[in-house]
């Protein structure tokens, strides 16, 4: 608890903290009573230094939420829109303080009692506007945070691709690997011409025997500092249909073979006190998936295993991450058997991995798929959740594999 407490409150000055736990009282605790206990005839709420009560009142309240969830989880999480938005904000309070006591006291003493109790909000602001360049600031780039190189599994295209070119434009080196070779010597031209890095090339089946061993032998000469373990493929239809070969490469290559590479890796990066891993996890580990079953068995390891060594490595330097990407723009959709449906760019769900790397244990790319994961496993009962999916992958894949 202690650690966990640590990890939440570090990295920011005191007075920050303290707004942090503010905003989030108000937005778990105060406004929710306020706007489903407190009596419609008590209710009052200050917008802009005028007084609404009643229902009005009641209908307020919400943008006052939303206000502290925004807060909370800005400070929180290092949002750059804090930068403008939070110093606004406390701009908007300080003068509806002034305001208020004005029309509700008038003449002189409202005028004294205003700037009284607007001053330490005009502080505040001064305070927030100060510190502006703290939500801007991206701090140390990924190479001086972590190292000169980086395994990227599963590089030739999609996801993995992606994360290639974003560490390279940041000048860390790249092995990349995966089965089409051709594919990756295109690849590592491009990431040596256009960003000065070098790269290594290993064309290899990490779901095959002994591809895992071959790969971190063909690796050992080099200080892996970054390990990105993207390498992964679906399988939809009903399981009695699926041929259990596939099956079993499926989960060589979404669980075997990202657990042997980090055993592998994440000592060395312990012993050099500095290292990261990304694992691309998917929302479909957050539920049971019918018609996608061992996909969604696989990625659930994933996510378990991957927030789990968060916890663990954190403290001696190394960073991991699960991401969890909804539908995106890869090839995994033709190849797993689904019908062609739209969703993120992989460009997006690196920029959500890298961003929020050494921040939290997991993250899931996009507001919508985190409402839909969240209200999917902590609101509705898993036989519900279960049944639904199979009626959303359905709709996905051709009538014959269901």
């Amino acid at each position: 608890m202690r650690t966990w407490i640590r990890d939440v409150f570090s990295g920011r000055p005191l007075w920050m903290n303290v707004l942090m736990v503010f905003c989030a009282y108000m937005a778990f605790v105060y406004v929710p009573w306020d706007l489903f206990v407190k009596p419609v005839a008590r209710d009052q709420e200050v917008w802009f230094g005028v007084l609404f009560t009643g229902w009005t009142a009641k209908a307020l309240a919400l943008p006052h939420w939303l206000v502290y969830l925004a807060g909370a989880y800005g400070f929180r999480r290092r949002r750059p829109w804090m930068a403008i938005w939070a110093p606004l904000y406390s701009a908007q309070v300080a003068i509806a303080m002034a305001v208020w006591a004005v029309l509700s006291l008038g003449g002189w003493t409202g005028w004294f009692v205003g700037i009284l109790s607007s001053a330490p909000f005009v502080l505040l602001t001064l305070a927030l506007w100060n510190a502006r360049d703290f939500f801007r600031s991206e701090g140390a780039g990924l190479r001086q945070r972590y190292g000169e190189w980086a395994l990227v599994t599963g590089a030739s295209s999609g996801i993995g691709e992606a994360f290639a070119r974003s560490l390279a434009r940041q000048g860390i080196s790249c092995v990349l690997t995966a089965r089409r070779g051709e594919r990756l010597e295109r690849l590592a031209s491009e990431l040596e011409e256009g960003n000065g890095v070098e790269t290594r090339v290993v064309a290899i089946d990490l779901a095959a025997g002994g591809g895992v061993e071959t790969l971190v032998e063909s690796v050992a000469d080099l200080d892996i500092a970054f390990l990105v373990n993207n390498a992964g493929v679906g399988c939809a239809g009903r399981f009695d249909k699926r041929d259990s070969a596939a099956l079993d490469q499926l989960v060589q290559l979404n669980c075997a073979a990202p657990l042997a590479l980090a055993s592998r890796l994440l000592p060395l990066m312990r012993e050099r006190g500095r290292g990261a891993m990304v694992v691309v996890g998917s929302i479909a580990g957050r539920q049971p998936l019918a018609l996608h079953a061992v996909y969604a068995a696989t990625k659930a390891f994933d996510l378990f295993l991957g927030e789990a060594l968060y916890v663990e490595m954190k403290e001696h330097g190394v960073d991991v991450l699960v991401v969890e990407p909804g539908t995106t723009e890869t090839e995994f959709q033709e190849i797993a058997g689904e019908s062609p449906h739209p969703g993120e760019s992989p460009d997006r769900v690196v920029e959500v991995s890298l961003r929020a790397l050494g921040e939290q244990p997991s993250v899931i790319v996009g507001w919508f798929d985190w409402l839909r994961a969240n209200l999917a496993t902590r609101f509705a009962p898993r036989a519900l959740t279960a049944q639904a999916s199979r009626d959303v992958m359905a709709a996905r894949m051709p009538r014959d594999l269901h």
